[in-house]
């Protein structure tokens, strides 16, 4: 069967930050009385993000997610300053830090991504993003005037799961009314979207912007426009 619907992750495939996430976090910290190199605190921040446990909050009452995701960032912000020794201030500077990125000022879309899901509706694709985000995203969409094109807005923190976990793809199937098979997802972590796509029974592409990866069996894209040749 043909592609029925496009799913696209968020962060590192539609949008990215205005500013990097280490030198947002340097220049708001030094406001604080804090003072550490944003190459420190993006390697921190990896390494922090990477290990932390999933976005994600199975059976919590819908009124309970923004308290939850709000103290998951918490935690994870506190652990990236761990190294840099006491921050006495350091509850409103992650007041401030998290209002910042909540902003759709403080990200920018992908110059091409307007553009390609134009082309894809137009081609009469239903369109998702599928997301290990928090509430935040719908806003920073909208903002972005973006989330119109968009049938649905999925994030982890919201559905319960989060990539790679192939509930969170199986979750949107169902709600969208879609068969895994008909259905292409588009990332940028071969783990989250690659895997947890191709565990869920659906098609996925890579977006390799700097040609990272050279595995031979992932499809991959330089940029979301090539999507439309792979559709073809």
């Amino acid at each position: 069967m043909a592609t029925q619907a496009v799913f696209f992750d968020a962060a590192g495939t539609l949008i990215k930050p205005t500013n990097s996430v280490g030198q947002s976090y340097a220049s708001i910290a030094e406001k604080y009385g804090r003072r550490v190199s944003p190459a420190e605190l993006f390697d921190r921040f990896r390494v922090c993000f990477d290990g932390a446990a999933p976005l994600a909050f199975p059976g919590a009452a819908p009124d309970s997610i923004s308290a939850l995701e709000k103290d998951w960032w918490k935690r994870l912000v506190r652990q990236v300053f761990e190294p840099f020794g006491p921050f006495d201030r350091f509850d409103a500077y992650f007041d401030e830090l998290f209002a910042y990125f909540a902003r759709p000022a403080s990200w920018e879309l992908y110059p091409e991504a307007i553009e390609t899901l134009r082309a894809l509706r137009e081609r009469g694709l239903k369109l998702a993003v599928v997301s290990n985000f928090d509430s935040r995203l719908r806003n920073i969409l909208e903002g972005l005037d973006a989330a119109s094109w968009f049938d649905g807005i999925f994030v982890s923190s919201a559905v319960g799961y989060a990539k790679p976990d192939r509930r969170i793809f199986d979750f949107v199937i169902k709600s969208r009314q879609l068969v895994a098979k008909n259905v292409l997802h588009v990332g940028d972590s071969v783990a989250n979207d690659i895997g947890g796509a191709t565990n869920a029974g659906v098609k996925a592409i890579l977006v390799d912007r700097k040609g990272a990866h050279e595995a031979d069996t992932i499809s991959r894209v330089a940029s979301l426009n090539e999507i439309l040749a792979y559709l073809d």
